[in-house]
Order: C-alpha cells, then sequence, then structure tokens
C-alpha cells in the first residue's frame, strides 16, 4: 500500500532571539510516512519537536530543508493559496477543547462554517450537521447549543466532528485528549478509533503521553530533541522499546493489560490490511 503522507529529512529552523544568535533548529532530518487509514502515533516530551512536525504538515511552521509529498504531491513549500486548496484533505484537531471553538457560534454555525465556505448550500449543510452530531455520539440538539454548554469532553467531540465536516484523508491530532480527565479520554480515544473504522481517515496522532499513542496507534515514532529515536510497529515500540529513552517513556506508562491491548491492536491492523470491499463489509 502506498503512503500517504512521506516526510523525508525534514528540518524546521526558527530564528534566533538576538542578532548573534544562531537559528533554532527544532527538527533535524525526520522522517515518517502514514498509510491510508493509519494511525502514526507520535510521541515524545514537550520540546521534542512532535508539534513542530504536525504544524510542518499542516504548513504553519516553515520548512527549512527535506520534502513533504501528500498523495504524491510536494506540500512543504505551497503558498497560502494553495494551502487552502489541501483543506478539504488535511484537517486539525487541536489540543484545547476550549478556545478551538468559536464561543459566539452555535454548534451548527461551527460546523457549517466550512462547509458553505465550499459552497454547499444551507439545507444541505444543515443536514451534513446533524450526520457529524450523530456520528461523533451527540444529539441533534446541540446544533443550536453555544460551546460553553457542554463539557471538555464533548467539546473535543465538536472539534472532531468539524475536523470530518470536509470528509477529509487525514487528520493532525495535536495532543487531543491531553486537557480531558482520565474516562473522558478514553470514551474520546475510542471515538477516534470507531471513526478511523468507519471512514478509513489517517491520523498522525500526536502526544506526550506513551499510554495514549499505544491505545490507538498502528505505528510509533518517538523524537527526542528533534530527532526520531525509535519508530515501528506500535505493540514493538510500547511494550518492548530498544532506545533508552522510550524505555523511560514506557516506565512512566506501565501496560495496564497487555493481552487486551495487543488483541485489539492486531484486529485494527487486520482491517487495516484487508482490501477495501472487505473493511466496507
Amino acid at each position: 500500500m502506498s503512503s500517504l503522507l512521506e516526510v523525508e529529512d525534514l528540518v524546521v529552523e526558527y530564528p534566533g532571539k538576538g542578532f548573534r544568535t544562531p537559528p533554532f533548529r527544532a527538527l533535524k532530518g525526520v522522517s515518517i510516512d502514514i498509510k491510508p487509514g493509519e494511525t502514526m502515533g507520535l510521541v515524545g516530551e514537550s520540546g521534542s519537536g512532535k508539534t513542530t512536525l504536525g504544524r510542518a504538515v499542516l504548513g504553519l511552521a516553515p520548512v527549512t530543508g527535506g520534502s513533504i509529498r501528500y498523495d504524491g504531491r510536494e506540500i512543504g513549500h505551497l503558498k497560502r493559496r494553495d494551502r487552502r486548496s489541501l483543506a478539504d484533505e488535511i484537517q486539525v484537531v487541536f489540543q484545547d477543547p476550549y478556545s478551538s471553538l468559536n464561543p459566539s457560534l452555535t454548534i451548527e454555525g461551527i460546523l457549517s462554517e466550512p462547509l458553505t465556505a465550499r459552497g454547499v448550500s444551507s439545507k444541505a449543510a444543515r443536514t451534513r450537521v446533524r450526520d457529524l452530531l450523530d456520528r461523533v455520539g451527540l444529539p441533534t440538539g446541540a446544533a443550536t447549543r453555544l460551546p460553553r454548554e457542554f463539557s471538555g469532553g464533548q467539546r473535543q467531540r465538536i472539534a472532531i466532528a468539524r475536523a470530518l465536516a470536509l470528509d477529509p484523508k487525514l487528520i493532525v491530532c495535536d495532543e487531543p485528549v491531553s486537557a480531558l480527565d482520565l474516562s473522558t479520554q478514553a470514551r474520546v480515544l475510542d471515538l477516534f478509533i470507531e471513526i478511523q473504522e468507519r471512514t478509513g481517515v489517517a491520523y498522525l496522532f500526536i502526544s506526550h503521553d506513551l499510554a495514549v499513542v499505544r491505545h490507538i496507534s498502528h505505528r510509533v515514532a518517538v523524537m527526542y530533541h528533534g530527532e526520531l529515536v525509535e519508530t515501528g510497529d506500535g505493540d514493538q515500540v510500547t511494550a518492548h522499546p530498544q532506545h533508552p529513552y522510550t524505555q523511560r517513556l514506557f516506565l512512566a506508562a506501565p501496560v495496564p493489560d497487555p493481552d487486551e491491548q495487543k488483541e485489539r491492536r492486531a484486529a485494527r491492523r487486520a482491517l487495516l490490511d484487508a482490501p477495501a470491499g472487505e473493511q466496507a463489509a
């Protein structure tokens, strides 16, 4: 299966703060790839460069060197106008469900905004909003309410619905559950998995928490000081890490039930590898 996203030898530098301060190299030749319908977990501590990688894929961080190819097309140096054409296929779910939603718009307004911007009629947009709310497990009556009327977990469901509005092929998930309590985290992660199994969307799933990445990822890449130090199958990297840094992350996030986790990921991998007709069934 060919890759949907290919990042090769990516370098990102930011200018120094002072006249004589050298540039800060946030990414140092990073390479990853994501296949259609796959979740690549990107894990590392704060400052490791994982969010910078996600921002570079979204066109929000400067690409100093290397390449980013989406569906065979180089997108690392696109102008802003050309990036807009990718919005239908690449979307994002941010960390904070409280600040990522416009507080002055109703949920219907938030979800229909990207649709009407693409020329979808108001009637069709309302129908689509009802479908999106159902897809993320919220009642249709939520459409007339404001974001402040919802809990953090419900707001993140709304953010996920907004990301799904244009039927993207890839969603960059930047710490999407870190602001939630543990029980809500589990429900939102299961929602991500359910949506992926239903739609075939791929995720670049960024997190500092190895336990979260273990729960959702087919493959895992570990970042440290702007470099990839370990990458591979999710079971291997999260249960039997080889690099000392990954081992430290592992000790901070022990596996609660490794057999159950392994069986679940094996079932998801079988679904990912199945022919398209069998997946639809």
